[in-house]
């Protein structure tokens, strides 16, 4: 998994704080604040806005479609809650 992202960007918080909840490996591709230079998040999504995730073939540019697919598709291994 790739996420395109800016640390101060709230939406990216929400978007990494689900990854890291769900305990999910992926890597973290800082871009630019301006959104002219963000040549690469365009290429992979048609679009300059972050988040941008890949997972897979799957391109997600929307945080709350994002954090949908995350919950519904790597739910929290069993293993991982106590009590």
């Amino acid at each position: 998994m790739k996420l395109y992202n800016i640390d101060s960007c709230p939406y990216c918080v929400m978007v990494r704080g689900v990854l890291e909840t769900l305990n999910l490996e992926y890597e973290k591709i800082d871009v630019p604040w301006p959104h002219h230079q963000r040549k690469e998040v365009y290429e992979v999504s048609g679009q300059y806005t972050v988040p941008v995730l890949i997972d897979g073939d799957r391109v997600m540019d929307d945080e709350y479609e994002i954090i949908d697919y995350l919950k519904k598709t790597y739910p929290k291994n069993a293993n991982s809650i106590k009590g």
